[in-house]
């Protein structure tokens, strides 16, 4: 179990100097969208650059993440990515990096639990109560968010406070 999801076996991508991305499992060329949905279902995925051989998940996984950012409604405000990126040269790096993923697998698990006692208790109301838990959860994050910044000397920008609806 990774980050409180189930997940399958590692799926093969290769990514060809076109930029296209090919799904082995399934003999297709894929998007980036396609990939999303693969990780969010679970799928362990590794991504391969056919020219290097090099292991390029991370990047792919990056590049996903900020076209999330770029359009809609960001999770990260740019407040919260001034910080990230000064941790990148602080002696902390290690420590914040260690905070992020315990915070997220923490979270994952818990949004996991709460669906099935969800699931169990209110069939027919979750997804009400679903969204109102989801809110509390992400203010928890934020004040944790908080916490640790006060801790680590870093100002708490105005977008680490809940926003307004």
């Amino acid at each position: 179990m990774q980050g409180g999801i189930a997940v399958s076996e590692q799926r093969l991508v290769k990514k060809y100097p076109n930029r296209r991305l090919y799904d082995t499992e399934e003999s297709r060329y894929i998007t980036l969208t396609d990939v999303q949905k693969l990780v969010r279902d679970g799928t362990d995925i590794k991504v391969v650059d056919t020219q290097s051989g090099d292991d390029i998940t991370r990047g792919i996984l990056i590049q996903i993440i900020t076209e999330q950012e770029a359009s809609g409604n960001p999770m990260f405000s740019t407040d919260v990515l001034t910080r990230f990126i000064r941790f990148y040269d602080a002696s902390v790096q290690d420590a914040f990096s260690s905070f992020i993923d315990q915070t997220l697998t923490l979270y994952a698990e818990q949004q996991q639990q709460m669906q099935s006692q969800l699931d169990q208790l209110m069939p027919g109301e979750a997804l009400q109560s679903w969204a109102e838990l989801t809110d509390r959860n992400i203010e928890l994050w934020r004040e944790m968010q908080d916490s640790f910044f006060r801790a680590a000397a870093v100002p708490p920008g105005r977008s680490s406070r809940r926003r307004s609806k």
